[in-house]
């Protein structure tokens, strides 16, 4: 009889998890608390580490019809405009290390997971169900709904995010995600309302003091996605991290940028689209694999490392936890504890590394006086060298990146 996991969240990691399991011979019941799939959120980048694990799934197709692939990495002074250091990607990613790196809507990300779990047989996905309670956790995993179901499995994984209700009684830690004190701003563009300066097929990376921003293309370059990010109080309900936002706000905080980066934020008023505010929470780096396995229950995606957005691996990292779990789980000579114990063991510590370089390079993508100046020098010397990652986009080796 087919092993059973429970997963509880239908998110990107959620979904991500349902595949893993699948393809590791188990059956997924996933239960998430919207009732139904609606289009949330902005861009994500996805670096050849991830993309690989797409592949792995059989959806290079599927990724290549709704993502966009960018050919560069520019990163510019957001106070003079001018170009810091550049980096290939398109062609020259997918030589370095064997897939491309891509730009995606996250719902489009979303959609695709989500068609290939719904399609594979052994997946069962429960909407408007919220887990609201584990019920025990010996010999198998028992979960309490929303829809006054109980329901027993061979393992539970927590894909609940950021703001995971289930995750401090599984880890007897009732500590709150923390405030990191930026403030993403987010809009989403028809290519053809950008300013035709810059309707480009490119990452572009402003760095200025106290903030920074990024864009790059979707929708196989049909729109642009824009966020900037700020230092600056939070909103009072951070669970609820999305926000309408005052454009009038952030124009004023960008007010010394360079001239070019304020047509590109004004733009997204004049085409009549709004800014969203999303508040950043994490947690600090994880400590070791009791933070994502404990028993029978594993944790995956946010619920066990939220992390900063500035090495742009959030998604990604769920992502990879998947794919070990797919490892893990197909390891049926061992008890099933084992194997979310393997899973853990073999995640923990390049979560941590991930979550560690975010908020290291939220630090200098933010810089001021004379570490900013430093900055600068050095990506006008270096240049790519700055900006490639091999020990994350390979899993080998080790670069003094700062991106």
């Amino acid at each position: 009889m087919k092993k059973q996991v429970l997963i509880a969240g239908g998110g990107i990691a959620g979904m991500a998890a349902a595949l893993g399991a699948t393809h590791a011979g188990w059956d997924a019941r996933v239960f998430e608390r919207a009732a139904a799939f609606s289009e949330v959120g902005a861009g994500v980048q996805l670096g050849p580490n991830v993309v690989r694990r797409l592949q792995a799934w059989g959806l290079h197709q599927a990724v290549q019809q709704v993502a966009a692939l960018p050919q560069q990495l520019v990163a510019r002074s957001a106070l003079s405009g001018q170009v810091l250091a550049s980096a290939p990607l398109g062609q020259s990613m997918v030589e370095r290390y064997g897939a491309a790196y891509v730009t995606i809507h996250r719902a489009d990300l979303h959609s695709l997971l989500y068609n290939a779990a719904k399609d594979r047989a052994g997946v069962y996905i429960n909407p408007g169900q919220e887990v609201l309670e584990i019920l025990g956790t010996e010999r198998v995993t028992t979960i309490r709904t929303t829809a006054h179901k109980v329901v027993e499995g061979d393992a539970l994984m927590l894909a609940d995010g950021v703001w995971s209700k289930l995750r401090g009684p599984v880890l007897g830690d009732s500590s709150r995600p923390r405030v990191s004190g930026h403030l993403a701003y987010r809009a989403l563009l028809p290519m053809t309302d950008i300013p035709v300066g810059w309707r480009s097929n490119e990452v572009t990376v402003w760095l200025g003091p106290g903030m920074h921003a990024v864009h790059y293309p979707v929708r196989r370059g049909e729109m642009m996605n824009i966020v900037v990010i700020i230092e600056g109080p939070s909103p009072d309900n951070l669970e609820h991290w999305d926000h309408a936002a005052n454009a009038q706000v952030l124009e004023q905080a960008l007010r010394h940028c360079s001239s070019n980066l304020q047509d590109l934020i004004r733009s997204v008023p004049a085409a009549g689209m709004q800014w969203r505010l999303w508040p950043l929470s994490d947690r600090a780096p994880i400590q070791g694999p009791e933070a994502m396995a404990r028993g029978l229950v594993g944790l995956i995606g946010d619920a066990a490392h939220p992390m900063r957005p500035y090495l742009a691996q959030g998604a990604g990292m769920a992502i990879e936890d998947a794919a070990e779990l797919q490892r893990a789980l197909a390891m049926d000579d061992l008890d099933v504890e084992l194997r979310l114990r393997r899973y853990a063991l073999n995640r923990w510590e390049r979560n941590a590394r991930v979550q560690a370089r975010s908020i290291r390079n939220g630090r200098i993508f933010h810089a001021t006086g004379l570490v900013r100046w430093g900055r600068d020098m050095s990506m006008r010397m270096l240049g790519g060298k700055l900006m490639d990652v091999p020990w994350l986009y390979s899993g080998e080796g080790s670069s003094a990146s700062i991106l």
